[in-house]
């Protein structure tokens, strides 16, 4: 006897960051009554004990006192004894969500990553069968990083501050964001515990020998005081985090990364700023507590040294040691005739001595203007390509290009939309652009600023020249693909439901982004993809969650599957049968 049955799971296709819609098709699957779980009211019972092992997913051996817990109405759990089974009496027949939990260790994680935050993963689907077999969990151990920090001096490191920092993918790009903080103990050890596999960098914050490094300027004392310290180094002996080493951790592992720190002097640097009169020259000061700053490299890559606003002299202060640097600095306004936000920078290089009467004239940040242009199809009159305000077509959103951007400051300043263009003003650097399109039957077209192709490139914005026009075509013919599950991967049968992450990804430059997408055998076989862009494709598939760096030809080129190809038709359906890779 056989008996189909909806799966009341909930929609599995997960979109973390998903600037496109995407709409999953519930499906319906059949099952032997015996496998469904129907109970029989003659014979079959409504609840059963659940049980099975939780392992270590490294080294394979049962791992005990492993929290195994069933979320929502079935709400209950029990710990693994020392062999690593665990049973759950009464559960009810059908879906089920379970969570796996070990103090030291990890469940599987998402498929798309947010830097910085360390998520638990998602949940395990389990369809609960009045004949089901054991049910088995892996869990992967944490990682660390230790290191021990040396003084020239021979005094003990205490209190040194260090960042870590975790590479991790966003839009389909390599970045960095900070993923923990901590400060060598008496002895000047330090420990990272708890990391996920992947790559970090280490770096030790600037410190004043005398005083912590939040104190780095005496009220109205300018540039009298001068002090030693130890510079920001990130491991093992560099000044950035382009020449930084990288530290991969995984399965488990464990690295170690020490410091050699010299005492050098720490020279006070200041600098005035104002706002630039029609002479050129730095006119009224801002109002304490009105301008801060930041310190970059020669190449404007922030670097952790503190800049304080002295209210006694009206001048931003910082100690530094010697180098050749560039100050960012920023006002917000308010008073009447006054604009809200004002930027500036002054270069200057530190060799041996003090460095006094800098000025930072401020102006207001140069707008940036996107206009949009909507091409038609031949034959095309649907009104949908229409609207009164542009943020009914597109939501643009800016992403620092830079390695290690000022996360202490606001990077958007405004973001205004028109009927047919969007003007915005931001923190001066460099940006990636990217576009969602709300509206369905919109897809994305070039976006260019002059000659620069936004999507290859991103947009530089200086503190007062104005970037180049830039224009974002739409597009109304867009294509449609339907993703399926292979036959032998489409049927959720009872136990842990395996699911798969699936990239699709344009062969062609596009600011449009396609996050990962998750399918599952309880939420349909076909996932059905509209609002792409015309073109060639590749089309990745994985039997476990994975971060890829699809932006990054070196990264496609170093997955063993080549992927699938397909060419998606102006304004035409194509589907594409899933092929599984085990990677």
């Amino acid at each position: 006897m056989r008996a189909c049955r909806r799966s009341s799971l909930p929609l599995q296709a997960l979109w973390l960051f998903a600037p496109i819609l995407i709409v999953a098709l519930s499906g319906g699957t059949c099952l032997d009554s015996e496998q469904a779980g129907q109970p029989n009211p003659a014979s079959e019972p409504t609840r059963i004990t659940v049980q099975g092992i939780v392992r270590n997913r490294v080294t394979g051996d049962p791992l005990p006192r492993a929290l195994v817990e069933i979320e929502g109405d079935a709400n209950t759990g029990a710990l693994t004894d020392g062999e690593g089974h665990f049973e759950i009496p009464g559960v009810p027949l059908g879906p089920q969500t379970i969570r796996v939990a070990k103090p030291g260790f990890r469940d599987r994680p998402y498929a798309s990553e947010d830097p910085g935050i360390a998520a638990e993963g998602p949940a395990h689907s389990v369809l609960v069968a009045a004949e089901m077999p054991e049910l088995t969990f892996s869990l992967s151990p944490n990682s660390a990083i230790h290191g021990h920090i040396e003084l020239s001096t021979g005094d003990p490191a205490e209190e040194i501050p260090l960042v870590l920092l975790k590479q991790g993918v966003s839009n389909g790009r390599a970045v960095w964001a900070v993923a923990a903080k901590t400060r060598a103990n008496g002895d000047g050890s330090y420990r990272f515990g708890g990391l996920p596999d992947g790559i970090y960098a280490v770096y030790t914050q600037p410190t004043l020998e005398s005083e912590p490094a939040v104190s780095v300027v005496a009220a109205g004392s300018a540039s009298r005081i001068a002090r030693s310290g130890y510079r920001a180094v990130f491991y093992p002996d560099a000044r950035d985090l382009a020449a930084a080493g990288r530290i991969q951790v995984s399965r488990g592992s464990e690295a170690e990364a020490n410091f050699n720190l010299a005492l050098e002097p720490f020279h006070p640097v200041s600098a005035l700023v104002g706002a630039q009169n029609q002479a050129g020259e730095a006119g009224k000061t801002p109002q304490p507590g009105e301008a801060n700053a930041v310190v970059m490299d020669a190449s404007g890559h922030v670097l952790p040294y503190i800049v304080q606003y002295d209210e006694v002299s009206h001048s931003l202060q910082a100690n530094l040691p010697d180098g050749s640097y560039m100050m960012l600095a920023l006002a917000g306004g308010g008073a009447a005739g006054r604009p809200k936000s004002m930027a500036g920078t002054v270069e200057f290089t530190v060799a041996g001595h003090d460095l006094s009467g800098l000025r930072i004239p401020l102006t207001p940040p140069s707008p940036a203007t996107v206009h949009l242009r909507l091409l038609h199809s031949p034959g095309n009159t649907s009104p949908g390509s229409t609207s009164n305000n542009a943020s009914d077509l597109v939501n643009l959103t800016l992403d620092s290009a830079d390695p290690v951007p000022p996360l202490s400051l606001d990077s958007i300043w405004s973001m205004e939309n028109g009927a047919e263009e969007i003007t915005f003003t931001a923190l001066p650097g460099s940006y990636w652009l990217s576009a969602y399109l709300p509206r369905k039957g919109l897809c994305a077209g070039p976006f260019t600023a002059g000659s620069f192709n936004l999507a290859h490139e991103p947009l530089a914005l200086g503190p007062a020249t104005p970037p180049p026009p830039m224009e974002f075509t739409l597009l109304d013919d867009c294509a449609s693909l339907a993703l399926s599950l292979p036959a032998a991967q489409s049927t959720f049968l009872p136990g842990d439901e395996p699911f798969f992450t699936v990239y699709v990804v344009p062969d062609f430059d596009t600011v449009q982004d396609i996050p990962p997408m998750t399918m599952h055998p309880s939420s349909g076989p076909t996932l059905n993809l509209d609002s792409l862009t015309p073109g060639n494709y590749h089309v990745f598939t994985f039997a476990s969650p994975t971060h890829l760096e699809y932006r990054n030809p070196a990264a496609l080129a170093e997955v063993p599957s080549a992927g699938q190809q397909v060419t998606l038709s102006s304004g035409a359906p194509a589907s594409l049968v899933l092929e599984v890779s085990e990677h």
